[in-house]
């Protein structure tokens, strides 16, 4: 799998990740599941290499959010709401955009991490039922972290 990160909230409540911070929450919070790495990709951030036969895609957007929570726990000032965390899986069904192997390849998950402050907005602004329409539900998952 590979992972992207939409930051589409304001720096006043929670700092903005680099590529590498990013790939680190990744790194730490999956040790025990996953191999994770930094990828030389402008879309794509972080490689999740995992045993497909233990966990299943969504399981893994599990682990996506809960790793996530827990480094933005430690972040949020007093007061303050955590984002929503919205974790988009879907498999690439067209062509791959290079042949670079940091590139989502037909067949792949390609996962978009996004913190917003309004889930159900930013899934409107993209159009996700649209999108997912016609797709299989084992092409695609959605986890979902509200606020906690």
């Amino acid at each position: 799998m590979l992972l992207s990160h939409n930051f589409d909230i304001s720096e006043d409540i929670l700092p903005a990740l680099s590529r590498e911070e990013f790939t680190q929450v990744f790194i730490k919070g999956l040790q025990d599941v996953a191999e994770c790495r930094l990828v030389n990709n402008p879309h794509w951030i972080v490689s999740v290499l995992f045993d497909a036969e233990k966990y299943s895609p969504t399981q893994m957007g599990e682990y996506y959010a809960n790793a996530l929570v827990t480094l933005r726990r430690e972040q949020i000032q007093n007061g303050q709401k955590l984002p929503h965390i919205l974790i988009l899986g879907g498999i690439k069904t067209t062509p791959a955009m290079s042949t670079s192997p940091d590139s989502l390849q037909p067949g792949e998950w390609g996962v978009d991490v996004v913190e917003t402050r309004d889930g159900d907005s930013f899934l409107a602004g993209i159009g996700w039922e649209n999108a997912i329409a016609n797709k299989p539900s084992s092409s695609i998952f959605k986890v979902e972290r509200c606020g906690e």
